[in-house]
């Protein structure tokens, strides 16, 4: 797409962000084209459409705020193709969503601000992305999901669950990239679950799963997986990881299971014989939600190119949690206190890194600006868009 489209899209994205409730209202209105003009469409989806909704507003957001960037936004429309497959999804289906969002944008524009060079750069991006991701799609052989069968699963806080799985295949991802999951119960209902281990030929795979308040999923994964039970998984998303063509030290930042896919990145660094330096930055509210620091004190005993940095906002555990506080071995960093963001930015700039954050949207964004008012390159910084 020439820059003059690429603006178009972009100005029409933006009018509608800035007005109250925009993107929750144009969602509804794809979501409601799509299923009265393609009826069959809507067994591919939840009862429950809000997460749905949320989804699709992160990723075309994404999208046209990169669409120039290609390095970026085409492997990352490819990992989407890739991952729909597990859908049932077929090209016609992409050319029914392609209109159902065309119709949905035009309603909401009006006629003043969608003209007709509006509506053929609309159409040329929407072409370009279910090009590529039916591409990507199509050019898979094997099965769009494997089954995980659950081998172990164990409640370590009240409301987080560590659960081990055996893939009835092996599966190939990156540490630091993420699935999308579905479990028993909870049939249409996928949700994003990073892996906290490495790739491995035996196929073993495990998650660490938080209870979201009100959620649908993550309430069944902690609270009634049982043994044997099986899980769905799709295929692997997401760009996170080290970069060694870029030969920097890294610094990494996570708050809850968000230390999951860091985790599985450093693991995967200890089985090598040379790394950068590692700093890596694990919060929570309490002590308590620092649930892995032993095993990541572990690692950064046997790899002195690690130093882990717990951080809690909290200096005690609240009443309900009877375990006593981990101490910080000899040699380890001691549990500092205050918002992670703020520890992590008191400690510099950190020009010289790759930065990695992984948590709730607005510990990603709070630690981000922290980062960037202390002088941080905003390109030094990576996040999961969709998470």
């Amino acid at each position: 797409m020439d820059a003059t489209k690429i603006s178009l899209v972009r100005t029409t994205f933006k009018a509608v962000a800035a007005v109250d409730d925009g993107p929750e209202r144009l969602a509804r209105s794809f979501y409601a084209i799509l299923f009265s003009h393609y009826p069959a469409t809507r067994e591919f989806f939840p009862a429950a459409m809000d997460v749905q909704r949320d989804r699709l507003l992160k990723a075309i957001g994404y999208v046209v705020e990169n669409l120039e960037d290609a390095e970026r936004i085409l492997p990352f429309l490819a990992q989407l193709g890739r991952d729909h497959r597990k859908y049932g999804i077929t090209d016609e289906h992409y050319i029914a969503v392609g209109n159902a969002l065309i119709t949905a944008l035009e309603d909401f524009a009006g006629n003043e601000l969608w003209t007709d060079e509006v509506d053929l750069a609309w159409r040329e991006a929407i072409a370009l992305i279910a090009s590529v991701m039916m591409e990507a799609a199509n050019a898979e052989s094997g099965p769009p999901t494997r089954v995980g069968r659950v081998v172990e699963h164990k409640q370590i806080l009240r409301d987080v669950a560590v659960v081990r799985l055996q893939l009835d295949r092996p599966m190939q991802y990156g540490a630091g990239q993420y699935v999308s999951v579905s479990v028993p119960g909870r049939p249409r209902m996928w949700r994003y679950l990073s892996p906290s281990i490495p790739s491995n030929g035996e196929g073993q795979i495990e998650f660490h799963v938080r209870r979201v308040a009100g959620g649908w999923v993550s309430p069944a994964m902690v609270g009634q997986t049982r043994l044997g039970d099986e899980w769905l998984i799709s295929s692997p998303l997401g760009a996170l990881g080290v970069d060694r063509s870029r030969n920097r030290d890294q610094l990494m930042i996570a708050s809850g299971t968000g230390i999951a896919p860091l985790r599985a990145q450093v693991m995967e660094m200890a089985m090598r014989g040379n790394n950068p330096r590692v700093h890596l930055f694990v919060g929570g509210v309490y002590p308590c939600d620092l649930y892995d620091l032993e095993t990541l004190w572990q690692l950064a005993r046997t790899n002195p190119w690690l130093t882990v940095i717990p951080v809690s906002e909290e200096d005690t555990n609240p009443w309900w949690h009877l375990d006593p506080t981990p101490v910080a071995p000899p040699g380890m960093h001691e549990r500092l206190t205050g918002k992670l963001g703020a520890v992590v930015a008191a400690f510099g700039a950190w020009e010289d890194r790759d930065i990695q954050i992984v948590g709730s949207p607005s510990m990603v964004q709070a630690t981000k600006y922290r980062l960037q008012a202390k002088g941080t390159p905003v390109e030094n910084i990576r996040h999961d868009p969709l998470l």
